[in-house]
Formats: structure tokens, sequence, C-alpha cells
């Protein structure tokens, strides 16, 4: 059993700058999206759906991975890879609603979807419980993600009451995720986060909505959770840490001569602490209600050296 990868685009993702590639304040030019990655992954057709509005969306550095065990995966041209969990030969596979099966598959896929986490900072997976693929192969994609990337945050969609024996399979499968044991270890260190969609709540608050409705109420609370808890916190201290450059390299205020009548430097402030610096790291990730919030800091490692 082998799987089947496609993408809209391939790009090298370069980890960070060796130690002295950059005259200090390495931080100041990362690259988001290629030093630091954003990866949205999504299995399952429900979870398909909610990754799909997000991919048309175009956030800004985030990649998004389609993955599922009906070939079908295979034309969805907004995602930037889809992951057939299947034959080589693109042979159609019938999970029957088995997660077992969904869960061979996955596992066969392993070195495909190692590929795709490889040097990920941050991994957003949306899985749809309730059938062959979401059920049987999430656990999988968070034991490879988890292994893989800094940080992990885990939605899972929860059937309609309707659905009965859909619903109940998926409970099944929510409670196998607490074995997934890099992902446990990555939830005590709390490096990751694990939240429920549960489709049956949005009755109660928002009353009868249209199926594709369904998809895009969850899309706009994930793409949020990306934004606030991701993005926007990486691109302020990058941006930060550019200012900060840009302190450092600025030249000498000098008095002009006609003030003066001699030309000489004003004494700079007293330089701020220039450590060498280690990617980003996180001061605080903690969870507010059932959101989940980052704070980021940087964190030296070496005494800050001599400065001119």
């Amino acid at each position: 059993m082998g799987s089947y990868e496609s993408g809209r685009a391939t790009r090298d993702r370069n980890s960070a700058p060796e130690d002295g590639a950059i005259d200090g304040g390495w931080e100041a030019q990362l690259r988001l999206g290629q030093d630091v990655r954003f990866v949205l992954a999504a299995v399952g057709g429900g979870a398909i759906r909610v990754a799909q509005e997000i991919a048309r969306r175009h956030i800004r550095h985030l990649e998004t991975v389609a993955i599922n065990c009906d070939p079908k995966v295979q034309s969805f041209e907004d995602f930037d890879r889809r992951v057939y969990l299947g034959p080589d030969s693109g042979a159609e596979i019938d999970t029957g609603g088995s997660p077992i099966v969904g869960g061979v598959l996955a596992r066969a896929a392993e070195p495909a979807l190692d590929r795709i986490f490889q040097g990920a900072t941050f991994v957003i997976i949306v899985g749809s419980l309730g059938g062959g693929a979401g059920s049987g192969a999430l656990p999988h994609l968070l034991r490879v993600a988890s292994r893989h990337a800094e940080y992990v945050s885990a939605f899972v969609i929860r059937p309609f009451r309707c659905e009965g024996e859909r619903r109940a399979l998926a409970d099944r499968a929510i409670g196998q995720l607490h074995f997934v044991e890099t992902f446990v270890e990555k939830r005590e260190q709390g490096s990751a986060s694990l939240r429920t969609l549960d489709n049956e709540s949005l009755i109660a608050s928002h009353g009868q909505q249209a199926f594709n409705q369904v998809s895009v109420h969850w899309a706009d609370l994930v793409q949020a959770h990306i934004e606030s808890s991701f993005i926007f916190p990486a691109e302020a201290l990058i941006e930060a840490a550019q200012l900060n450059r840009a302190a450092y390299t600025a030249p000498m205020n000098r008095i002009p001569e006609s003030e003066l009548g001699v030309l000489r430097p004003i004494d700079p402030p007293a330089p701020l602490p220039h450590p060498e610096l280690e990617p980003l790291l996180p001061s605080a990730y903690g969870a507010v209600g059932s959101e989940v919030e980052l704070t980021f800091e940087v964190v030296s490692r070496a005494p800050p050296p001599n400065l001119p």
C-alpha cells in the first residue's frame, strides 16, 4: 500500500540560519512561510470542506494540505498539497466507514506525511470524525505532526446528533486521541491544544443552517485562531526585531558645525543587550476558556557580546 501526493507548488523550506550566518539579530531576517512555516492540514471530507473555505481566502504565509482516502482529493486545486491515502496507482479504496481501514492507509502513507510536516513550526490539523478517513487517519497525523512541529493545534469536528452511529464513532475516536503519545506529551508541555467543534452546538446557537454554512462557520473560527495565535504574534515579533536591528545599525546623530563649530558625534544611548538569539519560542501558551493564545519572546543562550 502506498500513497499519492500532488501539489500546486513545491517550495524549499529552509531551516533557521546557522550560527554566525547573519551578523547578529538573525531573527530579524526570518522569513515567514519559509524559515517559520504555518501548515493547515485537513483530513476527512467535512474537514476538507472547512479547510477549502480557508484556502480560498489566501491567508498570508499559510500552507494548506488536504488528506483523504478518496482519490478525488487530488483534484482540489485550492490546496497547496493533496495526499491520497491509497495505492500509488490511484485506484479508489472504499474504507466502508471503517477507521481501522483509514488507520492502515494512513500508516502506509507516513513517509508522505513526514515530508509535509518536516520543518514546520506551527501545524493546525482539522479532522472530521465519524468516517473511515478522519477517525482512522487523524491519530497518525497528530503523531507525525507532533514529532516534527514546534506547536500543534487540533480541531475535531463532531457530527450532528441525528447522525447517530457516526456521532458515536466520533466520540470513540476523540477518546483515542488521548493515547497518541507524542501529541499528549506536547499538550503536557503546553505546546499543543485540542478543541472539539460540535455541529450540534450550532443548532442551539445559530438555529438551522444550510450545510455549506456550517463549514463557513468553522472556517471563520479556525482562521481566527490561526491568525491571532500564530501569524499575528510571529509578524509582530519579527517586525520588532527588525526595528531593533535597525536601531543598532543606524548612523550616530551629529550636531551641525554651524551650531558648535566642531563636528563631533553625539554620544549614543547605552546599547540594548544584544545576545545570540534562538528561533521563536513561547513565553506562555495557556488556554483561555476554549481558545488558545500564544505570547512570544526571544530567549538568549549566550551572554551579550561587546558592542562598539
